[in-house]
Formats: structure tokens, sequence, C-alpha cells
């Protein structure tokens, strides 16, 4: 299961200047190595650095498939398909970090959600690498 560190900057997109529509599904993930740090300054994909490379893995990271979003009791809830990185041998075993962010296909313009630190290198080269979201869902706001 997936615990997300959110990026503060991320809920001024969503609350203030409608960057992010959070019913269009255009979520990703990208995986980076353990020389990206992870910082509150950080506000869109142009600020990843060090991602990881290998096959079985496109830069820019995967698409998180059949986004839903509803709400209850005042609580909104965003959530997805895991995703899951196929098994290769020359694939790759340095991912430190997952984070997910809103995909606008502008790296510049795509705000960063948050992040999950896997606490020790990842990866695909013995194995499928697969992201399991929280069984209540990616992210919630209430």
């Amino acid at each position: 299961m997936a615990t997300i560190t959110a990026y503060s900057k991320w809920w001024v997109k969503v609350l203030t200047d409608g960057t992010v529509d959070l019913n269009d599904g255009s979520y990703k993930v990208a995986l980076a190595t353990a020389s990206y740090t992870p910082s509150a300054a950080h506000e869109d994909f142009a600020d990843i650095t060090n991602e990881v490379s290998g096959t079985n893995y496109t830069a820019g990271g995967a698409a998180i498939g059949s986004v839903t979003v509803t709400e209850t009791g005042g609580t909104t809830t965003v959530d997805g398909a895991d995703v899951t990185w196929t098994s290769s041998g020359t694939g790759f075993n340095d991912a430190r970090y997952a984070i997910l962010y809103y995909d606008t296909a502008t790296a510049g313009t795509s705000p960063l959600q948050g992040y999950i630190d896997f606490s020790s290198d990842k990866g695909n080269t013995t194995g499928d690498l697969t992201l399991q979201w929280n069984a209540q869902g990616i992210f919630t706001i209430s």
C-alpha cells in the first residue's frame, strides 16, 4: 500500500487557480532515483530530476488508468488503477521515489501532487514493480 506525502503547492493548483480538474483523470506516476530530493518548493514536473530509465519504463512515467472522483459527505476521493512496470532483465533497479502528478502535456505546467518514498531502491529487473494504491483511494480532500 502506498502512502503519499503531498507537495504543498499542489493544493493551490486544486483550490485556487484552476490548473487541476480532478475529474479529467490526467494523472501520472514518474519514478526517480535516490539522487532526487523531494522539496516543498517543487511545483511541476519540470522540477523532477534523476528520473529512472530502463526497459519497460517510459520517460515521464505511467498514466494512472481508470481514474474516478467521488464525493461523499464532504470528502472527495480520487482513485485509480494500480500501476505496474513489467519485469525486464534490462529494466531499472534504482527507483527510490514514485512521484504523482497531474499531466497537462507540458512539463512546466504539470503540477506535482505528492510522492512516495520507497525507503530503498526498487525495480523491475527480477519481477514486476507494482505501485498499489490505498484501498481508500489515491488521495482524499476533506
